[in-house]
């Protein structure tokens, strides 16, 4: 069957795009990298070769190969040799320098967190923390920036980083650079509005944390949330 008779739906990169890289075999993934088949074998028949070849392995042995020996695969050659270790070069680099992911249990681990980055600061900068189910911290996204006074905060700028990575929940922060962390009557209205936002979106506030010089406000320990 050439690749092109394929239902849109079956095919390896389409498939990637429209439901993510996770939910592609290992064949698929390497057709994408392949791009091509050779004669009488279309690319992702050819994908599944090479993983059978390397089954008992696994694909990560195809890094100790020299790059010239893994070309000779019949349908391989050099350029998709080197496209391929590339691809899993930098596989390998990315899981051995991955770092483990902030974990948040209390308005302190925020200020932590935080502290370096805007203690210092002399206008206010506004920020949410997208969290996991397991209150590990997803990103941290600078909403805006604003003058010593306020800040403009919109919903849609909050929750999109959090809808992006698929947050169960967000934190919200941000610095007072006055020193004094004790909400303003702003900071009230927008944790209020952002809130009921959260609600309907699904992705609940669980904080909003203050951060003003050595101290810090928490609006869930202040029983405000």
């Amino acid at each position: 069957m050439h690749l092109r008779d394929l239902p849109a739906g079956e095919l390896p990169r389409e498939r990637l795009i429209e439901r993510g890289a996770g939910a592609l075999s290992d064949a698929e993934l390497l057709a994408i990298l392949l791009r091509t088949g050779r004669a009488g074998e279309n690319v992702l028949e050819l994908a599944r070769g090479i993983v059978a070849r390397f089954r008992e392995t696994g694909l990560h042995e195809i890094l100790a190969m020299p790059p010239a020996e893994f070309a000779r695969i019949p349908g391989i050659g050099m350029a998709k040799a080197a496209t391929v270790l590339a691809a899993l070069e930098l596989g390998r680099r990315a899981q051995r320098t991955a770092k483990r992911r902030p974990h948040i249990d209390a308005a302190e681990d925020v200020y932590e967190l935080l502290r370096p980055r805007l203690t210092a600061e002399k206008r206010e900068h506004f920020l949410v923390l997208p969290l996991s189910s397991k209150n590990e911290v997803l990103m941290v996204a600078e909403v805006s920036v604003g003058t010593l006074t306020n800040t403009l905060v919109h919903p849609r700028e909050v929750f999109e980083p959090a809808i992006r990575c698929g947050a169960a929940h967000v934190i919200l922060a941000h610095n007072h650079p006055s020193g004094d962390p004790v909400p303003s009557a702003e900071d009230h209205r927008i944790t209020r509005v952002l809130r009921e936002a959260g609600a309907l979106l699904g992705i609940p506030v669980t904080d909003h944390v203050i951060l003003g010089g050595a101290a810090f406000f928490s609006f869930s320990e202040e029983g405000m949330l």
